[in-house]
């Protein structure tokens, strides 16, 4: 089916251009001709997104059909809507678009061809097309010209819901028709609504497939080993999988199958606060013409102030894989023999690095745990414990304890090792003890990806039940065991406890684990 016939199927009418796979370049001046963004020193388009500058978790919905109502794990996270009413808003999203011009891009979610999955987004900005175009892995031209979109999402920022009428909860929303293969996106400019709908998607359909899909970073090094890095938004996912001494597959998304690891995507979505070119030097230079980076704060020589969070702290770019220097184009990449879960405690407790059993990465994989700072959210004045299952529980429509038995059964299988890192604070909590350097972190995984920390002498942690190396090369011994690093050994057990019971009252909702996950719980010492 051609594209008009295609957009007049689904209910387009009244287009005034369609603009199909325009390039780079043209994307770019269509942007700053229509006015939404302008390009910075470094050549990359900064684009303002207004009032929304991160993902609208509270305004993302599921339809519930008869075809998947069984399979979702419904509740705050997987919130249903009716059919009718994304029939109601569709209709009026389509008014909108008439007389406008879109921006169409055909792409892929999934490098490897036997699971990926043929996407088509409608856009009503360029920069937003821009976006997916960098994100999204680029068809060939023979993919190009046998295209058939599995699945549709249309990008509106400018079409706002009616809280009143569509029973969103804001007039942004982002709702997923899996019975209708389409998502439709309305009132938020941030462009990390298409990536993680499309996330989304495949974190339901893979598992059918016998695929893991998982929110984790991947590298390789130069004998062919596989490393994963999972972790919530500031715990260094995206920094440490971007190593000069190893092939980046992907930041970000990545499905595990029984051939091994493979991308979702063609690009990285990198978080910018802070950024700098001795610690991200990678990230830096990927930063350039073709990059989209959003609510960056530019001075009046149009350099980015990577410092500046006026905005928001959550400023980000996005650009293809292949800006990142030996990243593995193909995206794939064998079966990993080193998993990292990534957390930053504030709390300043948990061990810089310690192995996990199969059971405690199952448990520590549905509990998903880092720190929200002090002074990143209004009303937060200390650090306050989060929980995000899978690493990414906004993504997972099934009930994490599913993923969580797919991801034990692969460590099983492929015999990986499983390390837990701590990239935030030791010697007290934030705001009295310090961030853990990230030359330390890098040691430590780089100990355990080569292989080690194997060998080495272990203690077991009292309260955490980890296990802690007692040496690893380039780190001083005496921060392994984190309450060494504290001057009042009562104030560190104090603190242990109170992030224990936090875990252990988060995780009574998974009453259906087995006792070897349950005992993988950490002990409250009175």
């Amino acid at each position: 089916m051609n594209l008009n016939s295609y957009l007049n199927n689904i209910g387009f009418v009244g287009i005034n251009n369609v603009y199909k796979d325009l390039s780079v370049c043209k994307l770019v001046e269509h942007a700053i001709l229509k006015g939404e963004g302008k390009i910075t020193s470094n050549g990359a388009l900064n684009l303002n997104t207004g009032k929304y500058t991160g993902r609208s978790p509270q305004d993302r919905f599921i339809v519930d059909q008869e075809s998947v109502h069984k399979e979702i794990n419904w509740g705050k996270i997987n919130v249903p809507i009716e059919e009718s009413t994304f029939d109601t808003i569709f209709s009026r999203l389509l008014a909108y678009l008439e007389r406008k011009d879109i921006y169409v891009f055909d792409g892929l979610a999934g490098a490897d061809r036997r699971y990926s999955i043929p996407v088509r987004f409608i856009n009503e900005l360029a920069a937003g097309n821009l976006f997916v175009h960098q994100l999204f892995i680029r068809p060939n031209e023979k993919e190009l010209e046998n295209f058939n979109p599995e699945f549709t999402v249309i990008a509106a920022p400018g079409f706002n819901a009616n809280p009143a009428i569509d029973k969103t909860n804001s007039e942004a929303f982002v709702i997923i028709n899996f019975d209708k293969k389409m998502v439709i996106i309305g009132g938020t400019m941030y462009c990390g609504e298409m990536k993680k709908s499309i996330f989304s998607v495949m974190n339901y359909i893979l598992p059918k497939k016998g695929v893991l899909p998982m929110h984790c970073s991947a590298n390789i090094g130069k004998d062919g080993d596989v490393a994963l890095f999972f972790g919530l938004s500031g715990t260094g996912k995206t920094t440490l999988s971007a190593d000069q001494n190893r092939r980046l597959i992907g930041d970000d998304e990545h499905g595990w199958s029984d051939e091994g690891v493979f991308n979702f995507e063609g690009g990285c979505y990198a978080k910018c606060i802070n950024l700098s070119k001795a610690n991200e030097p990678q990230i830096w230079d990927a930063i350039r013409f073709g990059t989209l980076i959003e609510n960056i704060v530019i001075n009046d020589k149009g350099d980015a102030d990577y410092s500046d969070g006026s905005f928001t702290e959550n400023t980000r770019a996005a650009y293809p894989v292949e800006f990142i220097p030996g990243a593995v184009i193909e995206g794939k990449g064998g079966h990993p023999k080193t998993v990292v879960f990534l957390t930053a405690d504030a709390f300043g407790v948990l061990p810089p690095i310690s192995k996990l059993t199969k059971e405690q990465a199952m448990y520590h994989f549905m509990s998903g745990y880092t720190s929200k700072l002090a002074g990143t959210e209004r009303g937060i004045v200390e650090p306050q414990a989060t929980f995000s299952a899978c690493f990414g529980e906004p993504f997972m429509p099934r009930n994490p304890s599913f993923y969580a038995n797919m991801l034990g059964e692969r460590i099983d299988k492929y015999d990986a090792d499983v390390y837990l890192v701590n990239t935030g604070w030791a010697g007290g909590p934030y705001g009295t003890g310090n961030r853990m350097k990230l030359t330390y972190t890098r040691a430590m995984v780089t100990a355990a990806i080569n292989g080690e920390l194997k060998n080495v002498e272990y203690e077991q942690h009292p309260i955490f039940k980890v296990m802690i190396p007692k040496s690893c090369k380039n780190v001083p011994s005496e921060i392994l065991n984190p309450i060494n690093t504290w001057k009042n050994k009562y104030e560190y057990n104090k603190y242990a406890n109170e992030l224990a019971r936090k875990f252990n009252k988060n995780f009574e909702k998974f009453s259906e684990v087995s006792d070897e996950i349950k005992n993988a719980c950490p002990v409250v010492m009175v």
